[in-house]
């Protein structure tokens, strides 16, 4: 009994199934966009191998469904034993050639080498991933069985098959989405909600009456919540930026409401323009509306850059709308969050356009990641004719951002979809680290829609019909820092994306979905058009603002101001 039971197991696996398996579980050991973990290749390399075993199950069932022949059972045996070595080759080879893979990544963001690929530790998280995915499979078998046996009774038996197999498809996915992703994302929300409740000791409360949770202020400190608390505190005063600029500053203003200080998304807008105008937000000559990420994160860089530039002139309103990383919040939830943008931008613009045009500040849009995305749906371009706001800067734009796919579809015939051009590039225009396609002086038109991005940022280039279609962007010419090791594989090119979005080794600024301080520079400039800095004040300004991001890395932990990158 000890030796037939290995056997038996050995006997029920697929040797198709584990041929196709192996191979995507090869695929998935070569680079995509961003240097994997040990933890991450495993499980990559793991679920590949259990979705291409599972298409090779199929395969065989179908097979058999159509009563085409079957080899007898000594032969199978031994095309199976065959399989298993060739497989095991393909994997050994393979597993060899992930140390250099990933330093090809890491070259090109000018991360040091590893030296290792863990292979053990990959290879057994891998096998721990597919088991898994197996016995879940077995299971879901199982419960179809059961369902068509029962329906047997009193059905015809390829109709009792089809109800099993949509009744335990129904069931799994209900398990999974309505129960375990429902439950575990309010569980997560709870337990975020306990974390953005704590004050960090090095998140004073701001003296200065132009900032959210000041004495003065119509919200309390706490009301803000962690991410808002770090969003007021992180920001320059004048004293800091007549430093770098060598010309008087002003006192930049920050709103920010936490989700804590009003029930619904429009009492919290009412919030932000009776704080707006507490401040003397619309006498400031810029006036930003700011969409955060999913955890109510603001990246610092983005808008202490734009203060600088502006000298301090600049005031900016956010609202936070969740709890979760933007990631998560990307994959299970794309919209949650843009009502919140939209009753921001109804409040604030409904009030700015009744303003005497030549006495209302120039109104801007930012967003980062999921930001980006609930920031370009807040508006619609019907209501903004005959008097549209000035710009907008979208960084790190997700995969789901239906304008930002229209455009970039649509962009002008040779241009590459990394770096798209669109049309004359007078309403639109992208931008990576090395600037825009159009010369830095190119005309506007009366508005200024500017997309950041990297070529190796999963989250803009994610898609789900990478499953079965190659990614233009892997053409050529490729994103500055796309390896040309990286190939398109079917389904498993999907997973790999997936997998550079959730779990990733960090970037350095200027790379994935770590925006750089020097790159928000020069796409603010773009936007907003400050004329007064010379190539040597600004070279100073990147310069600071790089080794503020440098030595916030080394001091900060999580809950701190630069802690929460990506979002």
């Amino acid at each position: 009994m000890r030796l037939r039971t290995p056997l038996s197991a050995w006997r029920s696996l697929s040797g198709f199934g584990l041929l196709l398996g192996t191979l995507f579980f090869c695929a998935a050991l070569t680079p995509s966009l961003l240097p994997r973990s040990t933890l991450s290749q495993g499980v990559l390399a793991g679920a590949a191998l259990a979705a291409g075993y599972g298409l090779g199950v199929f395969a065989r069932w179908l097979w058999r469904y159509m009563e085409l022949a079957v080899p007898p059972e000594r032969l199978r045996s031994r095309v199976n034993i065959i399989i298993a070595i060739v497989s095991a080759t393909l994997a050994a080879y393979f597993l060899s050639q992930v140390t250099g893979w990933q330093n090809s990544i890491r070259s090109l963001m000018g991360m040091p080498p590893v030296t290792s690929g863990h292979l053990l530790e990959v290879i057994l998280t891998a096998l721990a991933t597919f088991l898994i995915l197996l016995i879940l499979a077995r299971l879901y078998r199982l419960v179809s069985r059961f369902v068509s046996r029962r329906a047997d009774r009193f059905l015809p038996r390829r109709v009792a098959n089809v109800i099993g197999v949509v009744v335990a498809l129904t069931l799994f996915w209900s398990l999974v989405t309505d129960v375990l992703v429902t439950r575990a994302l309010k569980v997560l929300d709870a337990s975020f909600a306990q974390y953005d409740a704590l004050i960090e000791p090095e998140a004073a409360q701001p003296a200065s009456s132009l900032k959210s949770g000041s004495r003065e202020s119509l919200l309390r400190w706490d009301e803000l919540g962690r991410t808002g608390r770090e969003f007021i505190a992180s920001g320059p005063s004048a004293r800091d930026i007549a430093a770098i600029s060598g010309r008087a500053a002003q006192e930049p203003i920050r709103v920010y409401v936490g989700l804590r200080a009003a029930e619904t998304p429009e009492a919290r807008a009412r919030l932000a323009l009776r704080e707006l105008l507490r401040t003397g937000a619309f006498e400031r000559s810029v006036l930003v509306l700011v969409t955060p990420t999913g955890t109510g994160w603001i990246d610092p860089a983005a808008m202490n850059s734009v203060e600088y530039l502006h000298h301090g002139d600049v005031a900016s309103a956010a609202l936070q709308y969740s709890y979760l990383n933007s990631p998560l919040s990307l994959l299970v939830e794309a919209e949650y969050g843009a009502d919140v943008a939209r009753a921001l931008f109804e409040e604030v613009y409904d009030y700015w356009r009744e303003l005497p045009t030549e006495r209302r500040p120039r109104l801007y849009l930012h967003g980062l990641s999921l930001g980006a995305l609930h920031s370009q749906a807040s508006w619609e371009l019907h209501e903004l004719i005959g008097d549209p706001f000035q710009g907008a800067l979208w960084s790190g734009p997700p995969f789901e951002s239906q304008m930002w796919r229209r455009i970039t579809d649509d962009r002008n015939p040779g241009s590459p979809e990394w770096l798209p051009q669109f049309r004359d590039g007078r309403f639109v225009r992208f931008m990576n680290q090395h600037g825009t396609p159009e010369p830095m002086d190119a005309s506007w038109g009366p508005m200024r829609l500017l997309y950041l991005q990297y070529a190796s940022d999963p989250i803009v280039f994610f898609d789900y019909r990478y499953a079965w279609r190659r990614p233009d962007w892997l053409s050529e010419p490729r994103g500055p820092d796309v390896t040309p090791a990286l190939r398109w594989f079917p389904l498993v090119t999907m997973l790999q994306l997936a997998v550079d979005m959730a779990v990733t080794t960090p970037t350095p600024p200027g790379h994935g979905h770590v925006y750089a301080p020097a790159d928000y520079v020069d796409a603010w400039r773009l936007v907003t058009a400050p004329n007064d800095w010379s190539d040597e004040t600004l070279s100073r300004l990147k310069a600071h603002l790089t080794r503020e991001l440098a030595s916030a890395a080394e001091q900060d932990g999580n809950e701190a101001a630069y802690g929460n990158r990506g979002g």
